[in-house]
């Protein structure tokens, strides 16, 4: 027998006597997370505090909720902080999806669950968790290429339209996934319109605006922007202002307020709807439901459908 298939036996066993002695409304849950980094968008500040909420709603859960603040290497400190907490359970918001992987092995070797939220970790991870809670990211690209490609053949541009595309932190599963899914589809969808650059804007709005400064001087001819979510949407969106360039069809994803807001001004034309609270209120759900033994799938996605000006109507403005 293998050293893996001896952890997995025996991780297997932990499992189903910890699912066991929750199962039957004995003993208080203790779930540990460590999130990627709070401070830097409203969508992480919105989750922290409906994460909080969710469990000071539940009284068998018992929390630990920390913070990496983007940095890789304490993150891992804070698992291994965990760990040595003897949490039931630890759900984990990936700083970078390969670079957390040790430390997701190290709580799978100890017999502590791992749920993985929002941003799923490299694939080489997967044997050392239970379930991924948070929103299918390639399809939510795919989702923006579909938005943006309707919108041109409306326009009748379809077949010379140029993109540029700002995507998220590098590194981040997020920002690759919904990169794929967007530069897999649009090609599918609108064959003939061009990517004519790609440069990340590390989900901060200032960086995006520079970003998107440098595409109008290089380019006297864009049509549309991609960017990995409404917060880098709007930087870029800012710049096209300022220069005075008209015309150009703005699509994002995670709708934030600020998104909401520029599609209601009719200057910015659509996203995908992804609520934080459901996020967090999922991640929370899915680490009780592992610790009283259900049976839940692997990949757990939450919905995040299409939003653009002519539907917005049917969605609530986001509050982050």
């Amino acid at each position: 027998m293998t050293l893996r298939s001896t952890l997995a036996m025996t991780t297997a066993a932990t499992l189903a006597l910890t699912g066991a002695a929750f199962a039957d409304g004995h003993g208080t849950m203790k779930i540990g997370i460590t999130q990627n980094n709070v401070g830097v968008d409203s969508y992480q500040t919105t989750y922290e505090k409906a994460f909080i909420a969710a469990a000071e709603a539940n009284d068998k859960v018992e929390t630990v909720v920390l913070d990496a603040g983007g940095d890789v290497a304490r993150q891992i400190a804070q698992m291994e902080d965990l760990i040595q907490q003897e949490v039931d359970a630890i759900i984990i918001w990936p700083t970078n999806g390969e670079a957390v992987i040790p430390a997701v092995r190290k709580a799978h070797q100890a017999g502590i669950p791992v749920i993985v939220t929002n941003s799923n970790i490299a694939e080489p991870g997967f044997d050392f968790v239970k379930s991924f809670s948070g929103p299918d990211n390639i399809t939510q690209g795919a989702r923006s290429a579909e938005i943006m490609c309707d919108k041109f053949k409306d326009m009748g541009i379809e077949d010379e339209a140029q993109v540029v595309h700002i995507t998220g932190q590098p590194g981040y599963t997020t920002a690759i996934e919904r990169a794929k899914g967007f530069e897999d589809r649009l090609p599918e969808v609108c064959p003939n319109v061009t990517v004519v650059d790609t440069q990340p804007g590390d989900w901060n709005r200032e960086k995006s605006q520079q970003v998107m400064e440098a595409f109008l001087v290089k380019y006297d001819d864009i049509d549309g922007v991609y960017a990995g979510d409404d917060n880098m949407g709007v930087g870029a969106l800012n710049a096209a202002k300022a220069a005075g360039r008209d015309g150009i069809i703005f699509v994002g994803a995670t709708n934030f307020a600020v998104g909401y807001e520029a599609m209601a001004a009719g200057e910015y034309w659509g996203s995908i709807y992804q609520s934080p609270v459901d996020d967090a209120e999922a991640a929370l759900k899915t680490a009780i439901d592992v610790l009283n033994g259900e049976d839940i799938p692997f990949l757990n996605y939450f919905d995040t459908p299409k939003i653009t000006q002519d539907n917005m109507g049917d969605f609530t403005k986001p509050v982050f």
